[in-house]
């Protein structure tokens, strides 16, 4: 995965209470938390390299004593991670997540501090071992086999830079762009690992890619208008079946992806042939239930991706960038006025309900 991580062990305790004071009845202060803070421009990679032994221990709390009775609480311990992170326990239970920044999640809880309850004895702090797990958070996923033209899109469309070459595979970790438009409005876009066949079963980069997806608001698949064919072992795949084979590994692995708003760019326009086979292309689209026998049966979805819009493009020549540009720009738009329509109903009903 060079140089980016997306999955951190961490280990993390929160602090021993103090001891109480029996003669007294004094009691000892309370063991320090270890708290996750969301924040923006922390990376895991950042955390692993000024954190090496990856451990986290809250401070203890503070003994009970004659001059100070009850004892003060143990300093806590913050540790700031990028948001996008779900936090996992060692057996994979989920213990919450962190998506803005500024959230905040409680890792380990300090232990109580000596006291009448306790016979003035103090408890020992919470300890685990959790996973930080990172789901990039972007407005549009850029979903498609390897060498579909994915980089070579986001260098189009994004100041970023990513690796380009004419095989399959270059990019091997998730890379993410920004689109600005003339009004300073900006998209984010995430050019995620290549899928191939089984990528469900997590082969290849299968759950590694997956997961990335699923914190996206819009998909946009991106396909070779003239196939695509991962190696001579493999079998050819038309741009339609490509089409089929990628909302198939979607919908086995979370069906709720297909839920998503979802553009189709047809790239390689530039290649002889293109216009035979998006007119091939498009009739198949209109009517795919007619070409399904093309297919077998476990590679058919049992439901397809209704996409917004259709777009032939070619990273090569520039041809039709522009427009999908205001394609994505139109229907992230949408999705922001629907969200805040439902937003004003809820408003309105608590209103509503609340007189």
């Amino acid at each position: 995965y060079g140089n980016f991580i997306d999955n951190l062990r961490v280990y993390v305790r929160g602090g021993a209470g103090g001891m109480g004071y029996p003669r007294l009845g004094g009691e000892g202060g309370r063991g320090g938390d270890v708290w996750f803070v969301a924040r923006e421009r922390t990376t895991l990679k950042s955390i692993r390299e000024r954190y090496p032994q990856k451990r986290f221990i809250a401070g203890t709390g503070a003994n009970s004593s004659v001059k100070a009775l009850k004892g003060e609480k143990g300093k806590d311990c913050e540790v700031h991670v990028p948001p996008g992170i779900s936090v996992l326990c060692d057996d994979g239970t989920q213990i919450g997540e962190l998506n803005a920044a500024g959230e905040r999640l409680l890792a380990a809880r300090g232990g109580l501090g000596g006291s009448l309850a306790t016979n003035f004895l103090p408890c020992k702090g919470q300890r685990r071992i959790v996973h930080l797990d990172l789901k990039l958070i972007a407005d549009v996923g850029l979903v498609g086999f390897p060498n579909a033209g994915k980089s070579s899109l986001l260098s189009k469309i994004s100041h970023a830079k990513p690796e380009i070459a004419n095989y399959a595979f270059t990019t091997v970790q998730p890379g993410l762009g920004k689109i600005m438009y003339a009004d300073y409005k900006q998209i984010s876009v995430a050019d995620l690992p290549g899928l191939i066949e089984g990528a469900h079963a997590n082969k290849g980069m299968g759950h590694k890619f997956l997961k990335h997806v699923e914190r996206t608001k819009q998909l946009l698949l991106v396909v070779d208008i003239s196939g695509f064919q991962l190696s001579v072992k493999t079998r050819f795949r038309t741009a339609f079946e490509t089409i089929l084979l990628l909302t198939k590994e979607l919908e086995l692995y979370k069906e709720e992806l297909l839920t998503k708003p979802a553009l189709l760019a047809i790239n390689k326009m530039d290649l002889p042939c293109a216009k035979d086979n998006l007119n091939e292309l498009m009739k198949q689209l209109q009517n795919p239930q007619d070409f399904l026998h093309l297919l077998q049966e476990e590679m058919i979805p049992a439901n397809t991706l209704e996409f917004k819009d259709i777009i032939p493009i070619s990273t090569y020549t520039g041809e039709g960038i522009e427009e999908l540009k205001a394609h994505i720009r139109k229907c992230i738009d949408e999705e922001a006025e629907q969200e805040n329509e439902e937003y004003r109903k809820k408003k309105l009903l608590l209103l509503q309900t609340s007189v």
